[in-house]
């Protein structure tokens, strides 16, 4: 009862702000209310992650940025109260999960993070929340424009072989030139236990009107997509081994009223299933066919564009495994205004997407 009652007042504040605030729309009458609402972080949450227990998904967990200097990574539960935070970083702004990544022979999964100011990423072991990278990986080394080096939206490609698991973490920073705003590092531990990682790629067209921040990696179809920040998503192939940096498909450019947020792929199938766009100024979700429209991989077409609660969402995540509870479906998380995370059951979504709502 006062977890239900926490995340009604939560929503009510939010709700207020979304009316009050300057040029954004207010939340639909109709949005989609959340299932839960995550207890605050100190500063201004951006970006969540979900990392999948490997033999109880009912205790998996919710890693978020807290996106501030002096802020940090935050862990929650399910019901979204938080069991774990690291803080002090130097402005943490995305982050992802990687599973498996051998350290000392030990497959260890870690999240993974940007730390903007730094010009670092930050690796943590899981569920523990220990740093195994000796203080960070620098990101972006060389680069000398204003902003080149300020590490933003990350993601990570896992190719799975027969040997082992490789593993790359695709950075996206502030400003950079297009043709290689994104950087790709392979990360590998040492015998010392700490991560490290080596350039293997740079790539990505940028419009130069925004920025270049939420990224996302299907690892069964093998491709990454990106926010080209008021202009559309992007795809490429996320393996580097392929040596093509063709740019696959520009899409959701007339879909969105202003910024192309935060990217989340819901999986039905190991090639099925949606791909999630923030439409951030709308306060709703444009969704896409994973798999392409008509047949075509690299056509999308928009299957509905769903009004949510959260305000202004910047990041998302979802999943399609059953974690019991109030999420047999899975789940959608998005950030929200109010230094909060919406958790909401992916039930609510689907039925809103078999509406073709907003199309």
């Amino acid at each position: 009862m006062k977890q239900q009652l926490s995340n009604i007042l939560a929503l009510a504040v939010i709700t207020m702000l979304a009316s009050c605030s300057s040029g954004l729309a207010p939340v639909a009458t109709d949005a989609v209310v959340p299932t839960v609402v995550t207890e605050q972080t100190e500063f201004d949450t951006d970006d969540p992650a979900i990392w999948i227990h490997p033999t109880d998904p009912s205790q998996s967990l919710i890693i978020g940025t807290d996106k501030e200097v002096g802020g940090g990574l935050y862990v929650y539960d399910l019901d979204g109260k938080i069991v774990n935070k690291v803080t002090g970083l130097e402005r943490p702004n995305n982050v992802d999960i990687a599973y498996g990544l051998d350290i000392n022979g030990k497959k260890t999964d870690v999240a993974i993070t940007t730390e903007r100011n730094a010009h670092k990423i930050r690796v943590y072991s899981l569920p523990d929340l220990k740093p195994v990278d000796n203080g960070g990986i620098a990101v972006f080394e060389g680069e000398q424009g204003e902003g080149e080096r300020d590490g933003m939206g990350i993601s990570i490609y896992t190719k799975k072989d027969a040997a082992q698991n490789t593993i790359y973490a695709i950075v996206g920073r502030k400003t950079g030139p297009s043709g290689s705003y994104l950087w790709q590092y392979k990360l590998t531990a040492g015998a010392d236990g700490i991560v490290k990682g080596e350039v293997v790629r740079k790539f990505g067209t940028y419009s130069g009107k925004k920025e270049i921040e939420a990224i996302a990696v299907d690892n069964e179809l093998g491709y990454v997509y990106y926010s080209d920040e008021t202009v559309g998503v992007r795809k490429y192939y996320a393996d580097p081994a392929k040596h093509d940096d063709t740019e696959l498909a520009f899409f959701a450019q007339h879909d969105v009223k202003s910024d192309h947020e935060g990217i989340a792929i819901y999986k039905t199938s190991d090639s099925t299933g949606y791909i999630l766009l923030s439409n951030q100024q709308n306060n709703s979700f444009v969704v896409y066919p994973r798999e392409g429209s008509n047949g075509q991989p690299n056509r999308y077409e928009k299957l509905a564009d769903i009004p949510v609660s959260a305000v202004e969402c910047d990041g998302a995540e979802a999943t399609s495994f059953n974690l019991g509870g109030k999420f047999p479906k899975g789940m959608l998380v998005a950030m929200s205004n109010g230094k909060v995370f919406h958790y909401y059951d992916w039930n609510l979504i689907q039925a809103r997407i078999d509406k073709g709502e907003g199309k």
